[in-house]
């Protein structure tokens, strides 16, 4: 497991795993060991998988595993079952009451945890930052996956500059990432692009399961260099 959370100067490539254990088995193992890449458990996953997809995910994957929570009460218990389960990090709803903000980004500090505050359908990201006690150590711009076809709808990046000009945290970018996302991601300031597995049929941007995930991880890691 890592011994610090994130380092603020590098720039990390998280692969989100959505479906079931089934590809899980099947894609992690083949994915290289590297300290930038972040492996999700995607809230479809947990849904299905519970805890035990998250020990799943641990027992193959020795760095970074983000716990895609989207917590939006019940802070200080969902972050302990997480924690128990090998999760180094966690996400909260940015839409949730400031209390549970609060207790969220503190509790994940008390257990070693990156705490990333998920701005899904968040008008003003910065509002919701300067009402808490402090700040969350990753901001999540995120077009959200039912976005991901409307017309006009893209990653907010015009916050970025207004996130960083108060608050030191990091900025996550996610929602139909492909390599020209990903690039312009990192253009607009990000240090974390989250990219989805995406089985074939469906229709939302990301790596397709039917190709070689370990190969195409690695070129996302060059792209963001």
């Amino acid at each position: 497991m890592p011994d610090q959370i994130l380092d603020y100067k590098t720039r990390y490539l998280q692969i989100a795993f959505n479906y079931d254990l089934g590809l899980v088995t099947r894609v992690l193992p083949s994915i290289a060991r590297s300290e930038r890449i972040l492996i999700e458990a995607g809230t479809p996953f947990i849904k299905r998988e519970g805890l035990n997809g998250i020990r799943t995910i641990r027992s193959l994957w020795h760095g970074h595993v983000v716990a895609d929570l989207k917590t939006s009460d019940g802070a200080l218990g969902e972050v302990d079952m997480v924690r128990g389960a090998g999760a180094t990090a966690a996400t909260v709803l940015g839409s949730s009451p400031t209390e549970a903000l609060d207790l969220f980004v503190a509790h994940c500090a008390e257990l070693q945890m990156a705490s990333m505050i998920d701005m899904l359908g968040v008008a003003d990201p910065l509002r919701v930052l300067m009402r808490l006690k402090r700040p969350p150590d990753v901001v999540v711009l995120h077009r959200g996956r039912d976005e991901e076809n409307t017309r006009g709808k893209v990653i907010q990046y015009r916050h970025v500059n207004r996130v960083r000009s108060k608050f030191g945290a990091l900025i996550s970018a996610a929602g139909g990432v492909d390599l020209k996302e990903a690039r312009s991601a990192i253009f607009n300031g990000a240090s974390i692009v989250v990219v989805n597995l995406v089985e074939p049929g469906d229709p939302w941007g990301g790596i397709r399961t039917d190709s070689d995930v370990a190969q195409v991880a690695r070129h996302f890691l060059e792209t963001i260099e």
